[in-house]
């Protein structure tokens, strides 16, 4: 097997897992269990853990030592010992010290679900934005534990070094020098910020609505996304496939062009620190003029998924009671069984409206895009204009302020065919002697 062949998502294996589950009394009923255990090998496969085992434990108590109860741990150290485990995941929230004694307890590495994420995240992000989001969030979590070792800045391989490994460079950071590097991130994510917000002015200065996608992850945005621009964004049946913001145009049937945008998808109990961090990338969101939020309709647990997007949307301050940009689009439909799938019907006029699609087979699409064309057009007008050609002015304007559809020029007129918000095309009545025909 080549090098290439050995990797997957430009991650090089990283050792033998055993990934837990604590099934803790105060989550019960919030989701299924089997559903979060399988969730957090997927995660765990995302970075090419190889997972040997994976169990859900029961902890009737959890022990602010080790969370799990000292007979759950005595019997997991020789389950460790016997698999040649190296690695225990603990899908769950860790304090330092129980970290700490867990590593200690069965001699291995131990790593919770927001560094797990983490790593993630640090062996996925590829701009300069995504990178220092990422590693803003990995100091955060960092210091929180003081000091523990970190490779981000002469590490050998992608993530973020939190699992170890052999060849890495081993740089112990005090709270003095994270808090510099913090500083300086945060510097830097600011100028982010600025430059993110001229691009958006610059956008509505060429009045392209912007369509964006949210969704839990894996929940087939990149698959929508592909389907509806034509563009080859890595689209897998991968937990994080996409962490960076990835923009496309693409022309609606009205032949209205429109700007579609992919996010990073959401995740129960997401890091807090990547939830602050990733802030200047959901900011596309809060702006977008339709917002779809791409549901895995045949998942276990496809209602606490959008609970957990709703509720990062909320977080975001978007009124979601009244904020009639949201979409809830019902994919994985082919997933379901047949009786279930003609149950779905498209339902336009609900709050939020239910559309059901598959991005893989294609269901759906084309009625899909006729209804973003409706939705994005409901206030406007389109007009026909004659402009004079010496009046660069006016065609200037229309270009600036609306949506030229189509344009034939004869030896002195521009005959123009444009899209106009209701405000625009009375500024345009004001200023311009022209009048639509």
């Amino acid at each position: 097997m080549s090098s290439s062949e050995g990797t997957r998502g430009g991650v090089a294996p990283s050792g033998r897992a055993l990934v837990l589950h604590p099934v803790l009394r105060a989550d019960e009923g919030r989701r299924d269990p089997q559903a979060r255990l399988e969730e957090a090998c997927g995660l765990a496969a995302a970075i090419n853990l190889e997972v040997v085992e994976a169990l859900l434990v029961t902890v009737n108590q959890p022990r602010p030592a080790t969370l799990l109860g000292s007979g759950k741990v005595d019997d997991l150290k020789g389950l460790i010992a016997e698999l040649e485990i190296t690695l225990v995941v603990v899908d769950h929230a860790l304090t330092p010290v129980q970290q700490r004694n867990l590593e200690r307890a069965l001699n291995a590495k131990v790593i919770d679900r927001t560094g797990l994420i983490l790593e993630i995240f640090g062996a996925r992000a590829q701009t300069k934005e995504g990178t220092l989001q990422v590693e803003l969030a990995a100091l955060e979590y960092q210091r929180s534990r003081l000091v523990r070792s970190w490779t981000h800045l002469e590490r050998q391989r992608g993530g973020f070094g939190f699992l170890g490994g052999p060849g890495e460079s081993q740089i112990e950071m005090d709270r003095r020098l994270i808090g510099d590097r913090i500083i300086k991130l945060k510097r830097e994510l600011e100028q982010v910020r600025r430059t993110r917000g001229l691009h958006r002015s610059a956008r509505k200065k060429v009045p392209h609505p912007v369509v964006a996608l949210v969704g839990y992850t894996n929940a087939g945005k990149s698959t929508l996304f592909n389907r509806l621009s034509g563009a080859a964004v890595r689209a897998e049946d991968l937990l994080f496939a996409t962490l960076d913001p990835t923009m496309r145009g693409i022309v609606l049937p009205s032949g209205r062009r429109v700007i579609l945008s992919d996010t990073v998808g959401f995740i129960s109990e997401l890091p807090t620190q990547l939830v602050a961090a990733f802030r200047a990338t959901l900011e596309e969101v809060e702006e977008a003029d339709l917002i779809l939020h791409v549901r895995d309709v045949a998942h276990p647990d496809s209602e606490a998924q959008r609970d957990d997007v709703l509720a990062v949307l909320s977080d975001m301050g978007l009124d979601l009671e009244h904020d009639d940009r949201i979409v809830e689009i019902l994919n994985k439909v082919d997933r379901l069984p047949e009786e279930e799938r003609e149950r779905l019907t498209w339902q336009e006029g609900r709050k939020p409206a239910l559309l059901p699609v598959s991005a893989l087979m294609g269901d759906g699409i084309g009625r899909l895009l006729d209804f973003i064309d409706r939705r994005l057009s409901s206030n406007r007008s389109i007009i026909q204009l004659d402009i004079d050609l010496t009046d660069g002015g006016a065609l200037a304007w229309l270009y600036r302020s609306g949506e030229v559809l189509f344009r034939h020029d004869d030896d002195t007129t521009a005959h123009v065919k444009v899209g106009l918000d209701p405000s625009a095309l009375a500024r345009f009545e004001t200023h311009y002697p022209y009048r639509p025909h």
